[in-house]
Parts: structure tokens; sequence; C-alpha cells
């Protein structure tokens, strides 16, 4: 329907309507277009853009002016849409649509949009009407529910192997230290101590897999404070060249957390950015308040966001749906530990993990509720 319109739109100059009836058509036509909420741009046959709705000046938040007589191309830093397809709808006269264009802007917005291009004609000059959709709330809600359901679903398994791998563990244990008193010979000793060495390993590595041991001791803290002390740990290292930088709203109230594991879990991400920044890069530790924020189906008045930036390469692509599963990870030396027990952490505080990546920068988002009592 909105091809349609647009395309009548676009040939109303053509038309053999009285003038008075089509002023009038105009004046409906610019009062409909201008309240849609999808952004539109009529491209000429040089991809410059003709024509933009207020949709479309939010979308690239350059008004009107700015925009018209600007190449496509130049809109964006990057962007999965690729000139030659637009070059190809105008030569032959193609409509197409794609359900998924990442588009990086040159301020550094990032956004996901769905893209409808339809071939029009203007005074015998081909025309491209394109239309932007933006899908990132829709998705990130999509991809969050997939996602919970699936790392649950992990998180149950894991712990079932878990409990099954650490019962025979204690016993082959034992069965060594019994061993090894029988033993009179050093040498035959180092076996034992070794089947022993190795069984304490594993034991570790499951206990880590079941994350925390022991309930979280919730506390009313300054998650500032907090934060601090992890930029104090993170300087301890040998972090090199790499800024840590902070952008802090003081009007976040206190929190009722646990102060240590809310700091074990943005010290598991924040390491994790050292490390692929490979001595050279910045940090950024931001902190604000986000309203209306659902979470796993609730949602909650007031939110703390806790985002935690790096510039460096961004998350490979076939890491991105599984990033949190326990033992996935991109480092040769990784356990894929860190971000599972992280989000195991933020889930007992009952907010969640948001992640967006590509090359240059990656963004974590930690949202946890603000409380005005201690919650039931």
């Amino acid at each position: 329907m909105l091809k349609l319109f647009c395309t009548k739109v676009v040939q109303e100059g053509e038309t053999g309507l009285a003038r008075n009836e089509q002023g009038q058509h105009l004046a409906t036509t610019e009062l409909l277009i201008g309240n849609l909420s999808i952004a539109l741009l009529l491209l000429d046959e040089s991809l410059r853009v003709q024509f933009a709705n207020p949709a479309a000046e939010s979308f690239f938040e350059q008004s009107r002016n700015q925009l018209e007589g600007q190449e496509l191309r130049r809109l964006f830093l990057q962007s999965s849409l690729e000139t030659e397809r637009l070059r190809s709808a105008l030569e032959f006269r193609q409509s197409f649509s794609d359900s998924e264009v990442q588009v990086t802007f040159a301020d550094g917005r990032h956004s996901l949009a769905e893209i409808t291009v339809t071939s029009l004609e203007q005074q015998g000059s081909p025309r491209l009407l394109v239309e932007f959709k933006k899908i990132d709330n829709l998705r990130r809600i999509s991809q969050e529910n997939q996602q919970w359901a699936q790392q649950q679903a992990a998180r149950d398994l894991v712990r079932g192997l878990a409990h099954e791998i650490k019962n025979p563990l204690g016993g082959l244990r034992g069965a060594a230290q019994l061993l090894e008193k029988q033993l009179k010979e050093p040498e035959l000793q180092e076996f034992t101590r070794l089947i022993i060495e190795q069984a304490d390993r594993l034991r570790n590595l499951v206990d880590r897999l079941l994350g925390p041991n022991k309930p979280p001791n919730f506390q009313w803290h300054n998650l500032h404070r907090v934060l601090e002390k992890i930029r104090t740990l993170l300087s301890l290292d040998e972090i090199a060249e790499v800024e840590l930088v902070r952008d802090y709203d003081p009007s976040i109230p206190d929190l009722w957390i646990d102060d240590e594991k809310i700091q074990q879990a943005v010290l598991n991400i924040a390491r994790n950015a050292v490390q692929v920044l490979e001595g050279k890069g910045v940090i950024r530790f931001i902190t604000r308040i986000e309203r209306q924020v659902t979470i796993h189906g609730k949602r909650y008045p007031l939110c703390a966001q806790i985002r935690i930036i790096d510039d460096g390469p961004g998350i490979p692509e076939r890491l991105k749906d599984t990033l949190f599963y326990p033992m996935v990870t991109g480092k040769q030396d990784g356990t894929g530990l860190g971000l599972s027990i992280a989000q195991n952490l933020i889930d007992h505080h009952r907010g969640k993990i948001e992640v967006e990546s590509w090359p240059g920068h990656t963004e974590f988002t930690i949202y946890l509720p603000i409380d005005k009592k201690e919650p039931a």
C-alpha cells in the first residue's frame, strides 16, 4: 500500500488534476507522508537524495536541507546495503527488500533496519524510493527471549553433567589417596599424586561451571564505588596503553546488590576487553538511569545501566549467538567461563546483560533494577 501511495506522490506532477483539486491532494499527501513513522528517501539516477520525510530526518539525525543533494553512501560510515545493488535496481527498474541491514553512521551510531527499495519513474527519469524501518528494539526483544531460553537449557545441561562428574571424581581422588598410603616407592607415589592433582583440577573446573556456591549477600551499595574498585584492579594489571575512561551519572541511588558479585561480573567483562585490545585502546565505563526496562518478561520502572565499551576489533560473527554459553571462547587459552559466570551473577540480581558489537566498537550493557526498598 505504501509503495502504491508513494508512486502516486512521485507521479503527481504528470496527472491532469484540476489545480484546486491537485492542491488539496498535495496537501493531504504531504500531511500523510509527514506523519509516517517509516523513514523515506527519494533517490535520483545518481543515488542522491531528492526528498526526505521527517522520519528520515530523525533516522539520520540530519535536517531535510542537509540530506537533500547528498549521495546515499555518504550518509553511512558502513552499511551492508550495497551500492551496486541499488544501481542495478535503477538500471533494470527492479524493486527489492532486505529484512536486516546493518548501518553505522558517521557519528558512531549503529542501527539495524528493514529496507524496502521501490523502482519509480518521474517525468521519464528513473527514481528509487528507499524505506528504512528501524527494527533494533524488536530484534533485541526477540533475540533476548531466544537466547535466554537457550542459555537456561544449556545451564541446566551443564549443571546436570557437572554433578555427574563430581561424584566419581570424589571416589577417584579418595582411592588414589588410599593407594598412596600403601605404596612405599616414591616413584609410584608420584603417579598417585598426579591423579589427585588432576582430580582437584577437574573439580575446580566443575565448581566454576556450577557458578557461585553461596547465596548473594545483598546490601545497599553505591554503584560507583564498586566500579572504582574495578578501575583500580585493572590499573594494577599490566594494561600497557589501555585508557580507562569513566562517565558516571551521580543521580543513581544506592542499589540493593551484592557488591562483590557485581564487581566480579563487571571485572570479567572488562578483563575480556583488555585482552582483546592487546595493550592499546580505550575502555569506557558509563552509568545512566534507564526508564521502563523489560527484563525477562518483567517491566521495571527504573534501572541502573552500566555500559562497558571498548574500541577493539569486535566480537566474531560466529560467537555472537553463543557468547554467554559455558566453554565458548574466541581466545586460544581461554576457558569460556568469564561471561557465563558474569551473566549468572547478574541473573541473581534480577538483571540482564545486552551486547552490541561491530568493528571498532563492542558494548556490554548491564541493567540492574533500582529499588526504593528491599525487594521481597
